[in-house]
C-alpha cells in the first residue's frame, strides 16, 4: 500500500477495528466512513478496499 497520511495522523491509541492491535493504515470509504487497520488487516483487505474506491492512507503512529 502506498499513500501520504494527512490530518488526522494516526496516534499510539489508535488500534485496528478488526483484531485491536496498533494502527498502521487509515482507510477513508466512499461512502464517508473511515476505518484504522494493522499492518497485516491492511494488507489482508487492500484488495478489496480498493475495488470499493476507499482512500487508503499509511503512517506511523504519532506519540
Amino acid at each position: 500500500m502506498t499513500g501520504t497520511l494527512t490530518t488526522p495522523e494516526i496516534t499510539a491509541t489508535d488500534r485496528c477495528d478488526r483484531c485491536g492491535a496498533g494502527a498502521r493504515v487509515r482507510v477513508r470509504l466512499p461512502s464517508g466512513g473511515e476505518l484504522l487497520f494493522c499492518g497485516h488487516h491492511g494488507n489482508a483487505y487492500e484488495a478489496r478496499l480498493r475495488d470499493l474506491d476507499a482512500t487508503i492512507l499509511e503512517g506511523e503512529p504519532v506519540a
